[in-house]
């Protein structure tokens, strides 16, 4: 079996029982103790699109129920093919691939207006009661900020938009543009605890709607409003910008446009926090599966990739910070969140076992991805000029426990 031949060189960590379409066990052992994990491979076709092309096949696979795990789960394959990640992305045929996607990665990321609404809506617009199964309660789609790992989701993401917001340096007043306002709960948390004025831009329908909402229900809409557009349309002046799980949808061929824009948003005085994933290697691509399936048009870029076209644009980096675990966390809630509530999603229409194998699998690669490949979180802290933040960092550190506090009602949706 091809997949067995493929795979025997490069499982250093652990053991995999691999059952082929015939019925036949193949037993690859490692030489270093790890988890031990069976999968059926169920058609022949299978095992050879698996050994050919892994990155789009197994989620595919996985997807389709010709892939099955029989001692352990979806999580536990992948936790062990993440263990060895290094010497499989070593074998020629995945080098050759890497090597081919970043030639055609600008094709990839290509995202003028209305193909990234196209692409926001694929993933953004799905049924409204999706998002409310896994996520906090304020809806929080991006990292949250653990102190100690201990904490609660809620908690975590309430922590996560304080230390963003002791970044902006805010006062009451200010006026704040939200670039990927997504449902709203950044812009309301900063006009309703700093006293700021926010305008919220997203290219999501659904968004839009709900984020529209909660600011008539929590009796903000005076400061609170929602726009559903493209930030390259915007055409005010803002003291503050925020934007927060946005910059991965707007692709590396943008990069350049998307500060220049920025810095025709910022007033002189002006400061941004940009948080968004990245990766800590040199520039690539994503994953086939991901962007086919999950993500269309996304990119996680290397700090080398955002920091140049900040250089370009003009404007001044202040601080940056690298957020390395907190996301594999922030994952691993969601995903047990999802799969305690199966039964829920299945009730949405359209949303069979093959859609919720498929989130299953999102969830579960992109946890293993943040806790053993390359994938992390940066905040950027950006100004117009030099002067317009403090010149040592202790202003964050007072701001965050001058307004600590714990989230009242934090519990989880996953007992509900």
């Amino acid at each position: 079996m091809l997949l067995v031949k493929v795979l025997a060189g490069v499982i250093g960590q652990g053991q995999l029982t691999i059952i082929d379409a015939m019925g036949k066990s193949h037993l690859i052992q490692g030489p270093r103790p790890g988890p031990a994990v069976t999968m059926r491979v169920h058609t022949w076709w299978t095992g050879v699109r698996l050994a050919l092309r892994p990155r789009l096949a197994f989620g595919e696979a996985y997807m389709d129920g010709t892939l099955t795990v029989e001692n352990g789960t979806i999580y536990d394959l992948l936790d062990l093919i993440g263990r060895n990640v290094q010497a499989i992305d070593n074998t020629p045929l995945l080098r050759f691939s890497y090597a081919l996607q970043r030639c055609v990665r600008f094709l990839e990321q290509y995202n003028p207006i209305g193909r990234a609404q196209r692409n926001v809506a694929h993933h953004y617009d799905l049924d409204d009661r999706l998002y409310d199964i896994f996520l906090d309660r304020d809806r929080q789609y991006s990292c949250a900020y653990f102190k100690t790992g201990e904490e609660p989701l809620d908690q975590a993401q309430e922590d996560k938009k304080r230390h963003i917001a002791a970044k902006l340096l805010l006062l009451p007043g200010q006026k704040v543009l939200d670039i990927g306002s997504g449902w709203g709960g950044m812009s309301l948390f900063l006009a309703r605890r700093f006293g700021v004025d926010v305008t919220g831009v997203t290219l999501s329908k659904e968004q839009l709607s709900v984020s529209s909402r909660r600011a008539l229900e929590e009796g903000l809409a005076d400061r609170v409003r929602f726009k559903l557009l493209d930030y390259r349309r915007e055409a005010n002046t803002y003291d503050r910008i925020v934007s927060v799980g946005m910059f991965e949808h707007v692709g590396s061929t943008h990069y350049l446009e998307y500060f220049s824009k920025v810095k025709d948003l910022l007033a002189d005085d002006g400061v941004m926090l940009l948080h968004a994933i990245g990766r800590m290697e040199p520039p690539g691509g994503t994953n086939p599966w991901l962007r086919k399936y999950i993500f269309p048009g996304g990119y996680s870029p290397a700090l080398s990739e955002v920091l140049a076209a900040i250089e370009k644009s003009g404007l001044w980096v202040t601080d940056v910070e690298v957020l390395r675990l907190h996301y594999a966390d922030t994952l691993r809630v969601w995903r047990e969140r999802f799969l305690a509530n199966l039964d829920r999603v299945k009730q949405i229409d359209g949303y069979d076992d093959r859609f919720c194998r498929m989130w299953e699998f999102y969830l579960a690669g992109c946890e293993i991805s943040f806790r053993y490949m390359n994938q992390m979180v940066f905040q950027i802290q950006i100004a117009r000029r030099q002067d317009a933040v403090p010149l040592t960092r202790d202003y964050m550190v007072d701001d965050e426990r001058q307004r600590e506090t714990v989230t009242p009602g934090a519990r989880s949706m996953a007992a509900e």
